[in-house]
Order: C-alpha cells, then structure tokens, then sequence
C-alpha cells in the first residue's frame, strides 16, 4: 500500500448518524476533495446523504435532497429511496412475478401490484457493513459497502453478495457495483440519488437543462410498466439527444407524461461499455454533472410525486418537481420482456457496474 492509498485510509470521517428501529447503530462517512466536492454517505442503504459542490462563485451548496436525521429515511415515504443503493432488482416488476428455468417466483408488491425497487425491505433499508478501501484508480477517498442477501429475500432465488464501493477523487465521485450468487437470480443494482444543482431542492428542477445519449425510450402502460417496445424519440418531449430544460415540454398533452405526471421513463442509451450517459446542468449556479456508465440505459424522474410533506437540510421543503433523478440501470420489468437486456446473474459470475458522476463549473 502507498502512503497516499494509507493516508486516504485513515483520513475517512466517521460519526453515529443514529439507531434503527432494531438497535442496529447506523454511521455517516464524509469524503472530501480539494475540489471542494463533499459526499456524505450512510451504511443505512448504502446511500448517498448529502453531495456538495461550490457554484460558479465558489460558494458551496446542496445538490441532492436529502434530510439530517435517520428517521426521516426509515419512517418517511417520501424519503425511503434518497441516494440509496436500490437492489435486488431496481424499478418495477409486473405483478412481482417472474419465471427462471421455468420456475415461477413471487415478489412482495409495494407499487399496486407490482415490486418496486426490491421490494418494501429492499437494500435501501438494510444496514450494510462499511469499511475503508483503496480509491479506484489509486487517488483520493473511498469507501466500500458490503450487503448479504439471503435465498429467498424479499422472493428472490438464491444467495446474494454485494458490493458498493463510492470513491471520490478530484471533483468526480465513482460508483463501482460488485455482486456473486449461488444460484440463478435477477439483478439490476442503481443508485437513486436525487439531484438539483441549484439549491439542493428548495427551487423546481424544470429550468435545469438536460441532455441524454438517448435515440429511444420504453413506453408504459397505465401501471408504469414497460409495454415491451421501444419508440424513437424524434419529435416527442422525449427528445433529449440536445440539451432541453426539463420543464420545457413537461406538460405536454402527451398520454405518457401524463400517466407519469411527467417523466418516469427508461431510456435506451447508444454504445457499450462506459459511455457518457446524460449530462445536467443549472443556469443560474454554473454548476454541470455529466454521467457515465456501463448500463443500456438510464431512468429519468422527475420528481412528479414529491408532495412536499418532507423538510431537509436549512428547512428546505421538497415538493414536486424539485430534483430529477438519473438511475443508471437496465430496463424495468426485464425478465417479463424477452427482448429486453438481461438481468441473469447465474453462479461463476459476477455481475459489475460502474457510473460516474462527474461535476464542473462554467
């Protein structure tokens, strides 16, 4: 080991963030940068707590909604998925049932009828086991998380263990997904922080511009879920491959923005392999976020059913439309759409992913 890969070792902050309805005693990680990028990360969820980031003043400030207290993510809803690790298996599932090798298996439902985000005890409500790591590339800070997952969790077949490992370097914050099983099983594994690069949420994400490396999108029912096509994003409010406000076509008479209240969709990115996925940026901040990653697409949300019932950091009252989020992954319901990329993890695999989220000034 290096003496810097030891010193970002020792240098890691770590301070009790508060108790779990079970006793288990939850932490708080801070990672820092002389970029002036800051990241709070929780072993509760494996999630990210805060990301800060001085704008074109050089004054520091909030880009993800997020609250000080633990409790707000155990008992709030609106809360339960900020900048967590979502796993098994990310978005929805028709009806919280599949079928592998023919045999069929069913989810505990949390959205209707369907399985969202792993069901209602998914990862973003476990306590992982943190510890320091060296930094990917061997600079700045890092941290890895890691989570069991029996056979059986939540309906899912097989034995699972996962990794989350977050290192931060200069003003680019890495996200490196690991995991192995035992038996035949669904994985989809993102990261579901919500962003607003100007204030952190006090303000609306509509005027944020928006540009993602997307020529189609999975159109959904009426339940959100994917009808199992893919349409051209040419001439809709889904148009995107230049960079538009978010609020510029929002409300549209289009009948899937307003079966969403507004964007919820998969989007089909272009390429392989780690790619440049989206890029956010905020006029009046300076402040810009491009994303990469490995994945076949990326989730967009807009924040439609924020309902402002939840407060965070100085008092901040987050209500609709106040952060997008950009959930790397594969599409919704994959394993109910054989046309879709698989999300098969069989044994002697191991499933891996890497996004990063890098952060700029103009």
């Amino acid at each position: 080991m290096t003496n810097s890969s030891a010193s970002a070792l020792n240098d890691l902050q770590r301070t009790v963030w508060g108790h779990l309805p079970s006793g288990q005693t939850a932490h708080l990680y801070t990672l820092g940068a002389a970029s002036g990028l800051r990241v709070q990360i929780s072993d509760y969820g494996a999630r990210l707590i805060r990301v800060q980031f001085p704008d074109r003043h050089g004054v520091p400030g909030d880009l993800t909604l997020g609250h000080p207290d633990l409790e707000a993510y155990v008992h709030h809803p609106q809360a339960r998925y900020f900048g967590a690790a979502i796993g098994r298996v990310a978005n929805r599932i028709a009806h919280g049932r599949f079928s592998l090798d023919g045999t069929p298996y069913t989810l505990v439902c949390n959205d209707g009828p369907n399985a969202l985000h792993g069901g209602p005890s998914g990862f973003h409500a476990r306590l992982w086991d943190a510890r320091p790591a060296l930094p990917t590339g061997g600079q700045g800070q890092a941290i890895e998380l890691r989570l069991h997952s029996p056979d059986g969790d939540e309906g899912y077949p097989g034995a699972l263990d996962v990794s989350v490992v977050y290192t931060l370097s200069g003003d680019t914050l890495q996200i490196d997904y690991t995991a192995t099983t035992d038996a035949p099983t669904l994985i989809n594994l993102t990261n579901h922080a919500y962003w607003n690069l100007r204030d952190g949420g006090v303000g609306s994400i509509l005027g944020h511009t928006l540009q993602l490396q997307a020529d189609a999108y999975t159109p959904t029912d009426a339940a959100l879920i994917p009808t199992g096509q893919e349409a051209s994003v040419q001439g809709t409010p889904f148009d995107f491959t230049q960079p538009q406000s978010v609020g510029a076509r929002i409300d549209e008479p289009d009948v899937q923005l307003q079966r969403a209240q507004g964007y919820d969709h998969h989007f089909v990115v272009r390429g392989s392999g780690l790619r440049r996925v989206a890029r956010l940026h905020d006029p009046v901040s300076g402040r810009g976020m491009e994303v990469s990653s490995d994945q076949p697409g990326v989730q967009v949300y807009s924040g439609n059913f924020i309902d402002g019932s939840l407060s965070g950091y100085d008092g901040a009252v987050y209500g609709p439309r106040s952060a997008v989020c950009l959930e790397t992954q594969h599409p919704p319901d994959a394993p109910n759409h054989p046309d879709f990329p698989s999300i098969r993890l069989d044994p002697g695999q191991t499933f891996t992913s890497t996004s990063v989220f890098h952060f700029s000034v103009e």
